[in-house]
């Protein structure tokens, strides 16, 4: 009986983790498969199992395959002095142009709005932080506190449940709503368009939830 048991445990684990899926790399660390340039500059580079971005004018590398529910986790390096950067998700491209929800990479240390979530090209800083609500932004700075780390390697999570989005850094939740805009989209990743920067990107997965 208790093999039996054993076996049927056994078996439902397997089933649940196949219904879950695993997770997959969005970038293989060699080569820029699985993702497109949407915009008629930016130049990008693969070294050391990085995507490195570099350009005078803001853009993004966009994946080639549309996602809707999902756990996207990656890292991203700021280059020193005045820089942003962002993870887009369920984001929509076009030529020249790429809106939807972002997750932001914040290097102003002063704002410190890492982990927010806006809608670029669209209702921007919306809900956390809600922009010019002083209550809404001193409560997520008290949600994401020193969570991420400038001038160093940082890793985002983001959890994306019908409406339900959360974006965590560092392991710290960060932004946890709901919003029914946009189901489905392309990830992103974002040079900021500083002259001489060098945006760097590594780790980039996916797990698509059923």
């Amino acid at each position: 009986m208790k093999v039996r048991l054993f076996f049927a445990v056994f078996a439902l684990a397997i089933s649940i983790s196949a219904l879950a899926g695993d997770f997959v790399p969005l970038f293989d660390g060699k080569t820029l498969a699985g993702w497109k340039n949407p915009f008629e500059w930016g130049d990008i580079e693969v070294a050391n199992g990085e995507i490195r971005l570099s350009s005078d004018k803001k853009f993004f590398l966009v994946t080639e395959k549309t996602y809707g529910d999902f756990i996207f986790e990656g890292d991203v390096f700021l280059p020193p002095g005045k820089a942003n950067s962002g993870f887009m998700f369920r984001a929509h491209a076009e030529k020249n142009k790429v809106s939807g929800y972002q997750a932001e990479v914040d290097g102003d240390e002063t704002r410190q709005w890492s982990g927010g979530l806006q809608e670029a090209g669209g209702r921007a800083w919306f809900i956390s932080p809600i922009k010019g609500n002083a209550e809404s932004e001193a409560a997520f700075r008290a949600r994401a506190g020193d969570a991420f780390k400038r001038n160093d390697w940082n890793t985002y999570r983001i959890e994306c449940r019908g409406k339900s989005l959360k974006i965590f850094v560092n392991g710290v939740l960060t932004t946890d709503v709901e919003d029914d805009k946009d189901a489905s989209g392309v990830i992103a990743i974002q040079h900021h368009g500083e002259k001489g920067q060098t945006y760097k990107f590594r780790n980039l997965r996916i797990q698509e939830l059923k």
